[in-house]
């Protein structure tokens, strides 16, 4: 197979490019792949100290607030069933999961034994507030009988709209794989398997048929599957790529985008998609999967929609620092060219979202545009989340 070697200018370890290029339908997999960022040394004055500050400094306040928030006291709830959920939403569970990625990450660069310690006792917290069959959403198993609002009497019955528990175990699964790759451990990974194995028996062809209200589950079974190469995880997640659009509860005449459908990205087949629609985040997350999974299978169908719908954000959606999700209204897309000045919404997790979504355009198709609007995005609207001091967030978690 002929390879040849692409360089493109480095800023940032993961934006490293030295790639291994092969033919989309040959590969079946993305044509483009990133140096791993622990193989990249950097020595300069702006990404260095925030990485190390984000180390020292970030991690640990996100951990205390985990703490001192509730979030870690529901894990120990759900193990003892007893108590009341003493937090706000029922995903508040991915603030731990998304923590532990992050430190993993950083693990992967900075070695912390301390660190790496008190992450063990809180994976093995998690461990406890999981089920028999591999259920883990504290909002439902602290109290089954008096759940989250939010979540509905029984699993999953309110997933398209409000539950969040395929996102909670989205989230899991980046962290399990995060983890895993910082440190061979596998116990956080078995959690997450444990769990992916209950999704995929639940959900499919022939089983529960029903769109992730929030997406993310997508992208988190592709990487538990390149790590254990079950097919059933990569099955999955088309499976909910391919779900949207089908669900007959919507109003199809209406342009109010909750009635519609549109907001969950669920108001077509994805495949016949063109435009960047509903909950910034969530349209961001999902892109990002349709990209790997268009990727992993050789789709055409998929990948000419993700394309289409990526040309419409950055021509009439974006703004011209790298904002994405103009309406404050559900934190979502509006109309082609509606991008107001002064009410924009503009939310951190939408950037970070789009870096996502950018990377894997660009490795699909190895062009620099993907680079351009990353850079963009990453520079002006994901660090502008953490202040300089590395604890202070326009964001931060509710203290309860």
């Amino acid at each position: 197979m002929r390879v040849k070697q692409i360089q493109r200018r480095c800023q940032l370890s993961f934006l490293c490019v030295a790639m291994s290029v092969t033919t989309f339908a040959q590969q079946r997999d993305y044509p483009y792949t990133a140096v791993p960022f622990t193989q990249i040394q950097l020595s300069d004055q702006f990404w260095l100290p925030r990485i190390k500050v984000n180390h020292t400094v970030t991690i640990p306040a996100s951990f205390e607030r985990c703490e001192s928030t509730g979030r870690v006291r529901n894990f120990e709830m759900a193990a003892a069933q007893s108590g009341k959920f003493c937090t706000t939403f029922p995903f508040d569970d991915t603030d731990i999961y998304k923590t532990i990625e992050g430190a993993s990450f950083s693990l992967s660069l900075f070695p912390d034994k301390q660190l790496e310690a008190y992450i063990d006792t809180l994976i093995d917290k998690v461990s406890k507030a999981q089920e028999a069959d591999g259920y883990l959403y504290t909002a439902r198993t602290i109290n089954p009988a008096q759940p989250h609002a939010w979540a509905g009497p029984n699993r999953w019955e309110k997933e398209r709209e409000l539950s969040h528990e395929l996102y909670n175990s989205g989230h899991l699964y980046e962290a399990a794989a995060a983890h895993f790759a910082a440190t061979g451990k596998k116990n956080l990974l078995n959690i997450a398997l444990k769990n992916a194995d209950l999704v995929c028996q639940v959900f499919g062809k022939d089983k529960l048929h029903v769109a992730p209200g929030h997406q993310v589950v997508e992208m988190g079974l592709v990487k538990l599957y390149r790590i254990t190469g079950n097919k059933a995880y990569l099955e999955t997640a088309r499976f909910f790529i391919e779900e949207r659009g089908h669900y007959k509860g919507y109003d199809a005449k209406s342009n109010d985008p909750w009635r519609n459908g549109a907001y969950w990205q669920d108001h077509l087949p994805v495949t016949q998609q063109r435009e960047a629609i509903g909950h910034a985040v969530r349209a961001g997350y999902l892109y990002a999967a349709v990209a790997d999974v268009a990727a992993l299978t050789g789709d055409s169908l998929l990948l000419h929609a993700v394309d289409s719908i990526w040309q419409n954000l950055v021509s009439k959606k974006l703004y011209v620092q790298g904002g994405a999700g103009a309406v404050s209204s559900g934190e979502r897309y509006g109309n082609n060219y509606e991008l107001p000045n002064g009410t924009a919404y503009n939310e951190t997790c939408a950037a970070i979202a789009n870096v996502y979504w950018n990377q894997r355009m660009f490795q699909l198709h190895g062009d620099a545009k993907y680079m351009d609007v990353l850079e963009k995005i990453l520079y002006n609207g994901l660090i502008s989340g953490v202040g300089l001091d590395g604890k202070s967030f326009s964001t931060p978690m509710p203290c309860r």
